[in-house]
């Protein structure tokens, strides 16, 4: 096998379907079903069913896809090292963020970066933290901001923040006026939560886990601007980092009563390569945080 079929085998795949596959990888379709026939015959195994609508990968194309991911990102990897060393390309740096931290923590970093490296091409990508650890592993992702809890052992990280898990409630909301809250009291009131995936909504079912509270889940988005307004609102109530609560008026930050603190890192494949503009922005990042 080599590397066109390798790329027409996952394009396939990926597709379930040869005409859509072949309009990705802009090419004739019958093309694409020599190539695989080619390369089922060179292998001696068959690694698609095949029907009127769609192709599905068999055992045998199962156990060789994850392969063929692997040697293309390792493919990918050496071109990219190879051309800086070539100084053929200005870098660019892949970023997954998750909207807290998007919103709050990163754009004076990501403008100051920016600034010092002006050639340099940010591309941020904002995702729950679950989403970009796999983003990560799949190599779609050169660097992300995860949940420093349960970390792929394929991922190496390095400590960005800690902050404190706070209720969140309007001014006039009967619950301002408290100083604490205890877990029982935040979930009997009506949440509106970020789905999940997201750090944030990871500490709510694990609280509710651990104290066998079933939440009252009135609200769920991933967009934190209805959130905020949401709360604003007194529709419902949620629980968001302290930082948030530091830059958005009409909001309450209540602790709790045990209290929590997550500590988030940044991630990136442990085998994996890392450009010459993925270690600045590593570097920049640690300095400047």
């Amino acid at each position: 096998m080599n590397l066109r079929q390798l790329r027409y085998f996952v394009s396939v795949a990926e597709q379930k379907n040869f005409t859509r596959a072949a309009r990705k990888l802009n090419i004739a379709q019958p093309a694409l079903s020599i190539a695989i026939k080619k390369l089922e015959t060179n292998i001696g195994l068959n690694l698609f069913d095949r029907n009127e609508r769609q192709v599905h990968l068999t055992q045998e194309g199962q156990t060789l896809l994850p392969h063929a991911y692997r040697i293309l990102r390792m493919v990918e990897d050496a071109n990219t090292e190879m051309a800086e060393l070539r100084g053929l390309q200005k870098g660019e740096v892949r970023v997954g963020v998750p909207g807290m931290l998007g919103s709050y923590f990163f754009p004076s970093i990501l403008m100051g970066f920016k600034s010092k490296y002006p050639d340099l091409k940010l591309s941020v990508v904002e995702a729950g933290t679950q989403s970009i650890r796999q983003m990560l592993l799949d190599g779609e992702l050169d660097i992300g901001v995860i949940h420093s809890q349960d970390v792929p052992a394929a991922l190496d990280t390095t400590h960005l923040i800690s902050s404190q898990m706070v209720a969140v409630t309007s001014a006039d909301h009967p619950l301002a006026e408290q100083t604490s809250m205890s877990f029982q009291a935040f979930f009997d009131e009506e949440l509106v939560m970020f789905k999940k995936g997201y750090f944030h909504r990871e500490f709510i079912d694990r609280i509710c886990a651990s104290h066998k509270i079933t939440p009252n889940l009135s609200f769920e988005t991933n967009l934190l601007a209805m959130i905020l307004n949401i709360v604003r609102h007194g529709f419902a109530i949620t629980a968001l980092l302290e930082l948030v609560t530091q830059h958005e008026p009409g909001l309450i930050a209540i602790p709790f009563e045990e209290p929590v603190t997550l500590d988030i890192s940044m991630a990136w494949r442990k085998h994996g390569y890392l450009s010459l503009a993925d270690r600045a922005f590593i570097d920049f990042v640690q300095q400047n945080k």
